[in-house]
């Protein structure tokens, strides 16, 4: 079929207009059979390649530095395509013996019809189809190839190597070896509840580490949700000890926590919030670090969003694996095209999975652990459940015409008075969020005073540690004043902890500018900026020791000399 009768084909219009400029993103150099040298380029895509009178003519046939490894069956817009892999496959193994390959039949073959496109590997132990962002660049065949099939990951998976750490406690090996035995089936997504407190993060520091070591996985790719936590897992695996020799994790890999959009190809473990994750596959140049403690998309499987398109910086074969902590808050629309993105093996991590997260993960839990069975660990605490209702946090309630409100902007949280020109009906669901009714929070934060040591605790002397969940971040400034005044206490019993609460401290430092002549010394005042970090806090400290422990400097002020 000639190449320029596409436009009244559909299957020839979703190769031309979708899946060559795709092809051509990934890397590959595409020619017309006729005048094809697939010498001519690491990776060259030939279409309309002719197998033979009994086989026919595949649309795309890849090379990868002059040989052939795989087959590309295109389909127009719409079409479904497992029902097509025969096709591919037979294409494959008439592969014409006149030209060079790496082995017959090729094995490495696709289905796509622009939009979806579906990949089988020839190697992988038990092979198997699975859809895909988009085309490998060549290079990622190279690397294969040069491997050898023994020596590819999926391999490497289904042996299942021996893993053991004597830290582990009893759940935390249950964990490791329910994702072990999902690898080995070449499941591709895993999905471990472990209550809060039990140590998922740890489970994942030991998988990473067994993955490098045994399985050959080049980079791993650790999303959290929230700035705060990324700082935490970097800590987890800065302090995580192999259980070989008791060397560092970060001795021996490189582990990067980004803090910018640019990821450095020789780290075995890189570390971000999904938010930048999105920004760099977007070709972001930069992230405020603010955004990434946005959750304004979060669990909201309603919200449009705008699709994201192959990003020829970061490849799909970029991780062999992404871990995704807090997971059951990761898996809709904005996140998930993060996920969707990478061709990877997934392990997700909650406490708290939803029908919708177990959905997500095609139900293979491979561990459950649930809060119950940590307080009977004594791993956790247990909780009870104390109700204090109201007539409004029941029903809502009604500010009528006339009367005289305080509104804030959400924004400047600026404050002024507003006369009502007509009645505000308000529903529960709105207390506390479009309506802030202060009477009911001084009611219920007095209702709780007056029962925590009687009816909740009775017996104790002390307010036990409280956490108290507010809507939003409004609300809860309104809670921590309230809790202070009706428990007549200072800043320190109750604070508000936030999600956006920054990772810097801000140093004043004082430094001489002159010496007046009644001997006073006035100082310029400098304050800085600076990321808390064990490592800056342990040179500055030193760097404070060394100065204190010295001579004086040989240099004297005026004053100095006066003296």
């Amino acid at each position: 079929m000639g190449e320029n009768n596409y436009h009244n084909d559909p299957e020839l219009e979703a190769r031309h207009k979708l899946i060559n400029p795709l092809l051509d993103k990934a890397g590959w150099k595409i020619q017309n059979y006729k005048v094809a040298n697939p010498h001519s380029a690491k990776g060259v895509a030939v279409e309309f390649f002719q197998m033979g009178r009994e086989i026919g003519e595949a649309d795309y046939v890849l090379f990868v530095n002059g040989q052939a490894i795989g087959i590309i069956e295109a389909k127009k817009v719409g079409e479904s395509l497992t029902g097509k892999e025969k096709q591919t496959e037979r294409y494959s193994e008439g592969f014409p013996e006149e030209f060079d390959s790496i082995e017959l039949p090729l094995p490495f073959l696709y289905e796509s019809n622009g939009h979806e496109h579906r990949f089988t590997n020839l190697w992988d132990p038990k092979p198997r189809s699975r859809e895909v962002f988009a085309f490998h660049k060549p290079e990622i065949f190279e690397e294969w190839i040069t491997k050898g099939k023994k020596e590819n990951l999926r391999f490497k998976l289904a042996l299942n190597p021996q893993y053991e750490n004597k830290g582990l406690w009893s759940v935390q090996k249950r964990a490791i070896k329910g994702i072990k035995e999902s690898l080995a089936l070449g499941k591709p997504k895993a999905l471990i509840q472990m209550a809060t407190g039990s140590g998922k993060t740890f489970v994942a520091v030991n998988l990473c580490y067994y993955l490098i070591k045994h399985c050959g996985a080049k980079r791993i790719l650790f999303l959290v949700d929230r700035g705060n936590l990324g700082d935490q897992t970097r800590q987890e695996f800065e302090n995580f000890e192999v259980p070989e020799d008791g060397r560092k994790f970060t001795d021996i890999y490189n582990v990067q926590h980004l803090n910018n959009n640019k990821i450095v190809g020789v780290n075995r473990v890189v570390i971000s919030t999904i938010q930048r994750m999105y920004s760099i596959l977007k070709g972001e140049e930069e992230l405020d670090p603010e955004k990434e403690n946005d959750e304004s998309f979060m669990g909201d499987p309603t919200m449009k969003v705008e699709p994201l398109e192959y990003n020829k910086k970061i490849p799909i074969e970029e991780f062999d694996f992404v871990i995704v902590d807090e997971c059951h808050r990761s898996i809709y629309n904005l996140w998930k095209q993060v996920l969707d993105y990478f061709d990877s093996f997934m392990i997700g991590l909650t406490a708290t999975p939803s029908k919708s997260t177990i959905g997500f993960f095609d139900s293979n839990l491979v561990m459950e652990y649930t809060h119950e069975e940590a307080v009977a660990d004594q791993v956790n605490v247990d909780f009870t459940v104390y109700n204090i209702r109201t007539k409004i946090t029941k029903s809502g309630s009604k500010i009528e015409k006339g009367e005289t409100i305080l509104k804030r902007d959400i924004r400047t949280r600026k404050k002024r008075w507003y006369v009502l020109e007509d009645d505000v009906q308000y529903g529960a669901d709105q207390l506390d969020k479009a309506v802030v009714a202060k009477d009911q929070i001084i009611k219920i934060i007095r209702t709780f005073k007056e029962k925590v040591l009687t009816e909740i605790f009775p017996g104790r002397k002390h307010v036990p540690k409280t956490l108290i969940y507010a809507k939003d971040d409004n609300h809860a400034e309104e809670i921590v004043k309230i809790v202070r005044e009706e428990f007549n206490e200072g800043n320190d019993f109750a604070v508000k902890i936030t999600y956006k609460t920054e990772d810097f401290a801000y140093l004043l430092f004082y430094h001489p500018k002159e010496v007046l002549e009644t001997g006073e010394v006035v100082f310029n005042t400098d304050l800085k900026k600076m990321k808390i970090s064990p490592e800056h806090a342990e040179k500055l400290f030193n760097k404070a020791i060394k100065l204190l422990n010295s001579d004086c400097p040989k240099e004297c002020c005026v004053w100095c000399e006066k003296v």
